[in-house]
């Protein structure tokens, strides 16, 4: 993947960069894997908006992953990498031998016509599921599950990746893509290699128009309100505002909103 930038012949394109979509195989998704998506305008079912700056933007489609990795020990061969307008990675399509396709997430260095395998005691190779038992320390993974058979939850978008820094008794201390340390049973799946399209970071809206097909609607900013709109309004001139936070005074930065939890026993190092 690429990085591709345009000519400044106008102020939208002058600071867009957009990825140039080289690694794609396939331009149309599978049918059988789709289901519609419902657009909520970040409403809740009251009808409340409960995610502000939601609304509008390109139709879509939601694609279903294989998450589980659960057909074990059946070879399957990847079809097409395709693009998902829902996620930052790119979607592999695989078929198995059955002749079943479906789609997971595409790491880094997964081509068409690979082979690849979810298997207890699989092959370490790229785009191979197996527990984390079978996984050697310092080995990149992602798609990590935090409980037996619930699914990946861990390190799913594009350029993230875990590490195993040790294995003691049933658990092994994973490092996850924030820093944080933290204990994952040595039986849950994860698939081997770090997630694709890793310049993903590098992209850069360029116009506003662009953030409207996203979804996003625009929004203006604390410090160019007046105090009476704004905790962070007011002061003369450009004032910075003090302490970031919300219109309804929550500290966006620093504020702990994390209550103890009983997983709080499995991490080991967090991430400040």
């Amino acid at each position: 993947m690429g990085i591709k930038k345009f000519r400044p012949t106008s102020p939208g394109v002058r600071w867009a960069a957009i990825p140039d979509f080289s690694e794609l195989t396939k331009s149309k998704p599978e049918k059988a894997l789709l289901v519609p998506m419902k657009k909520s305008g970040g409403r809740n079912n009251r009808g409340r908006v409960t995610s502000r700056h939601r609304g509008g933007g390109h139709k879509r489609m939601i694609r279903i992953i294989d998450f589980r990795r659960d057909k074990l020990d059946m070879p399957a061969k990847v079809v097409a990498i395709e693009y998902d307008p829902n996620r930052s990675a790119r979607l592999a399509l695989v078929q198995y031998q059955d002749g079943e396709r479906r789609y997971i997430i595409a790491p880094e260095g997964l081509s068409v016509n690979d082979a690849i395998l979810a298997s207890q005691s699989a092959e370490i190779k790229v785009g191979n599921a197996t527990t984390l038992n079978n996984i050697p320390a310092g080995v990149p993974i992602h798609n990590v599950e935090m409980k037996k058979g619930s699914g990946a939850s861990i390190a799913r978008s594009a350029g993230n990746a875990c590490t195993i820094m040790a294995k003691e008794g049933s658990y092994a201390q994973v490092k996850l893509p924030s820093g944080e340390i933290r204990m994952i049973a040595l039986e849950c799946m994860a698939t081997i290699g770090q997630v694709g399209n890793s310049e993903h970071e590098k992209i850069s809206v360029g116009k506003a128009g662009r953030s409207r097909w996203l979804g996003i609607r625009p929004y203006s900013r604390g410090v160019a309100m007046n105090p009476h709109d704004h905790p962070m309004g007011g002061g003369e001139g450009k004032a910075s505002g003090g302490q970031p936070r919300s219109p309804w005074g929550q500290y966006a930065k620093g504020l702990k909103t994390r209550k103890s939890k009983s997983s709080d026993k499995y991490i080991i190092k967090r991430r400040k």
